[in-house]
């Protein structure tokens, strides 16, 4: 490996530079020996002149590949009675859908169970349903149940696999992909990542098809030990990361990304469902986030149909925690404003505090 003594780089910069290389925990050899290599080329041009671009551009490589945790990850926590606990405190119903993912937390235990040589791998799962009916938060609740971190990534309307795969660091804007982008944020090798609404990625067949193939790549255990990035240019191993897809329908996704997933369908939420959830589990949170305390507000129970549908039918909670969130300001308005210390909604002033 060419390892030039700090003391024969030209500048501060490159010696700096250097050490942070030997620094980066379980980087592969041959990166390492990579990255050398690019320092004593740049040592060399510092001496005949064009030094400045090239730094920008290493160091800005160098910054990346050290910021990728190639060995740091969390232990998951396979405690299939807090597991439950936690899906029943911050989900309502969707007892199928829970019990589906507590089979895979004890598949993944008897794995780990059979000794250091296995890898537990980590299940592909698709939430397939309408807009607003929990798919994101389940997804962050798995992650909770682990004790791993959590990252969104939007694939609506992805304008190019390079969003996904990375821009080669030949070209001015290079910059690495959302994949190796969320292993950074998170700074472990093994987060739960979410691609949210995958069969949004393009309205372009063509670009579409390109896409279903890099996540093929990404999602497909045989090749994602050695997803490469464009940008990182050497291959990441993503078998311990956990992704999940949600999608609102299965129409434009391919046939063989589908083989790889298990598909989980969300239903629509119904009025009594919806009234539990408002009542339970929104309620309590939009209270809170408005500022007000325990008795400033007060909901007749009867007035919770009304609350549910005030412009119609919606398949979700999205709107419902809206209407809440309406109603809770105007409330926090009033007392603000000392026209009252608290309020209680009835049939006759509903309507005064629900969103025009």
């Amino acid at each position: 490996m060419p390892n030039e003594p700090s003391g024969k780089y030209e500048f501060a910069e490159l010696t700096a530079l250097s050490q942070k290389v030997k620094k980066i925990e379980g980087m592969p050899e041959e990166l390492s020996a990579r990255l050398e290599k690019m320092l004593s080329r740049l040592n060399r041009m510092a001496s005949i002149g064009g030094y400045a671009d090239q730094f920008d551009n290493i160091s800005r490589y160098i910054d990346t590949v050290s910021s990728i945790p190639w060995v740091a990850a969390t232990s998951d926590r396979l405690d299939l009675k807090a597991a439950k606990e936690l899906l029943d405190k911050n989900h309502y119903g969707m007892e199928q859908t829970k019990e589906r993912i507590l089979e895979y937390l004890a598949t993944m235990q008897l794995m780990q169970r059979q000794g250091a040589d296995v890898v537990a791998r980590s299940p592909i799962l698709l939430f397939v349903g309408l807009q607003g009916i929990g798919k994101t938060t389940l997804a962050i609740s798995i992650a909770e149940a682990l004790g791993r971190k959590f990252v969104r990534i939007a694939m609506g309307a992805i304008g190019s696999v390079l969003e996904l795969r990375g821009r080669s660091k030949v070209f001015p804007e290079a910059e690495p992909g959302q994949i190796i982008k969320a292993l950074i944020k998170t700074q472990v090798r093994n987060p739960v990542i979410l691609l949210d609404e995958i069969e949004k990625a393009s309205g372009e067949a063509g670009l579409r098809a390109d896409v279903m193939a890099t996540l093929l790549e990404i999602l497909d255990p045989a090749q994602s030990v050695e997803f490469r990035d464009h940008y990182v240019d050497f291959p990441v191993n993503l078998s311990d990361v956990m992704f999940i897809c949600s999608a609102n329908n299965l129409g434009t996704l391919s046939t063989a990304l589908l083989d790889r997933m298990e598909v989980i369908k969300f239903n629509a939420y119904t009025d009594a469902e919806k009234i539990a959830i408002g009542r339970d589990y929104l309620l309590p949170k939009v209270t809170a986030k408005s500022g007000l305390t325990s008795g400033e507000l007060t909901i007749d129970p009867s007035l919770w149909p009304s609350i549910v549908r005030p412009f119609g039918f919606d398949s979700g909670i999205r709107s419902l925690n809206r209407t809440l969130d309406a109603i809770c300001r105007k409330v926090a308005k009033e007392i603000v404003e000392g026209k009252t210390k608290s309020v209680t909604l009835t049939a006759a002033n509903l309507k005064d505090y629900l969103p025009k």
